[in-house]
């Protein structure tokens, strides 16, 4: 019999699959920003960054927790978070310009960002996205280009 997965697995799933394949050594794949206070509070405001915008989260999923339930059966013990969560979300008209530009820029759709808390780092939460490259003719360049401003500015704005 199939095993069947709850949608959060499948997401959690893909996510870690597009960090494997990331081309190795892009300085700047990952951009992240940093704030003191509560998990719930960056958290919150990370949210109403994404809806300020006009835009929907589809979908949230809980790193911190799965990572907890499954640490026994890969063999560890580690506690990386004490919170980590990421969102998922689209812009219609960005990812139309993108996917217009070049159908294979598919692969960049839906937009994630993620917050985090270590555990040992209590208090300090970083907030970030996996910035889409600049790959492709200019309407391409371009149309990823304003991807990127726009999860920059989702992510500034949560820890301001």
């Amino acid at each position: 019999m199939a095993r069947k997965f709850a949608p959060h697995v499948i997401a959690g799933v893909i996510l870690i699959m597009f960090a494997a394949v990331a081309p190795a050594g892009a300085a700047d794949e990952l951009v992240t920003r940093s704030k003191a206070g509560s998990f719930e509070d960056v958290k919150f405001d990370l949210s109403n960054a994404i809806i300020d915008r006009g835009l929907v989260v589809d979908h949230t999923g809980n790193i911190a927790a799965m990572l907890e339930r499954t640490g026994a059966d890969v063999g560890s013990t580690k506690r990386l978070y004490s919170h980590a969560e990421y969102f998922v979300f689209c812009s219609a008209k960005l990812s139309r310009e993108m996917m217009e530009a070049d159908p294979a820029n598919v692969g960049f759709c839906p937009f994630v960002v993620f917050a985090y808390e270590r555990a040992d780092k209590p208090g300090e939460i970083v907030v970030g996205f996996r910035n889409p490259p600049a790959r492709g003719d200019d309407a391409s360049r371009k149309s990823l280009e304003a991807v990127a401003t726009l999860l920059t500015d989702i992510v500034e704005d949560a820890v301001k």
